[in-house]
């Protein structure tokens, strides 16, 4: 079955590119950003959600492998483990402030590596008309070397006047 959802390009973060005061912090720390196109007259977010989870762009263990269209993992999780409802509706300043706790756990990130956040992560927030968190799933769902991510947080940003799906993935690796 075809997708409705086009990916339309990504984003990547590494904190390890910005100088930090202990260089021991931004250790393996990034943000994904997978932005992917659907048509404005469309389903609801429930179903919006489901293609997400269908779409090849989803099937990434963002452990190195990158995008496998016939993959079965995606981030410390076995595919199959997610389904929307596994992703929570948030508001604007939960999801800032966890990502912003994130960014800042070993020390306050430096200035050049904040307007990138901002720039590429927080305007995304501030446009979006739904978020979604995904949520903790589980022993079970964890797939056998879903281990490797230190913290795998992930949002869903729905931009309907868009016409635009984000996939938002922060971890530490």
């Amino acid at each position: 079955m075809r997708s409705m959802l086009t990916h339309e390009g990504s984003t990547f973060i590494n904190f390890r590119k910005y100088r930090f005061q202990d260089p021991r912090s931004p250790a393996f720390r990034w943000v994904d950003i997978k932005r992917l196109r659907f048509p404005v007259k469309s389903v609801g977010d429930t179903e919006l959600l489901a293609e997400l989870i269908g779409h090849e762009q989803f099937q990434d263990d963002y452990a190195g492998g990158g995008v496998l269209p016939e993959g079965l993992r995606h981030g410390p999780y076995w595919v199959r483990a997610v389904t929307p409802d596994a992703y929570e509706a948030v508001d604007r300043e939960k999801s800032d402030r966890i990502l912003w706790e994130w960014a800042n756990r070993f020390e306050v990130v430096p200035a050049g590596l904040a307007t990138d956040l901002r720039r590429e992560v927080f305007d995304l927030l501030t446009a979006a008309e739904r978020i979604y968190h995904l949520s903790e799933l589980g022993d079970e769902a964890i797939h056998d070397w879903g281990g490797v991510h230190g913290d795998f947080l992930e949002f869903v940003l729905i931009d309907r006047s868009a016409g635009q799906i984000t996939l938002l993935v922060a971890a530490d690796d």
